[in-house]
């Protein structure tokens, strides 16, 4: 599966670095602070909203994202198209 390039924005947080959204496709794109790239699948807006919203976005992703919704890990070869 290809996802194509959704924007992210570089996000406050010890977890994450940056996260974006594509309400066409929802789909939730988050990288980690360690470079992991992930995609998660059905997420509708209102979730990513808040997600950006909180005031922790680490444990709000791991306390509302991580367990809702299915993800996958996007490789390098899927990361440099972006």
């Amino acid at each position: 599966m290809s996802t194509p390039t959704i924007a992210r924005v570089t996000v406050q947080s010890s977890s994450l670095a940056s996260i974006g959204h594509s309400a066409e496709d929802n789909v939730l794109v988050i990288e980690f602070r360690n470079g992991s790239l992930y995609r998660y699948l059905d997420v509708p807006a209102d979730a990513y909203e808040e997600l950006l919203r909180a005031e922790s976005k680490g444990a709000h992703f791991n306390r509302f994202v991580r367990t809702r919704f299915v993800h996958q890990r996007i490789t390098t070869r899927e990361a440099e198209n972006r």
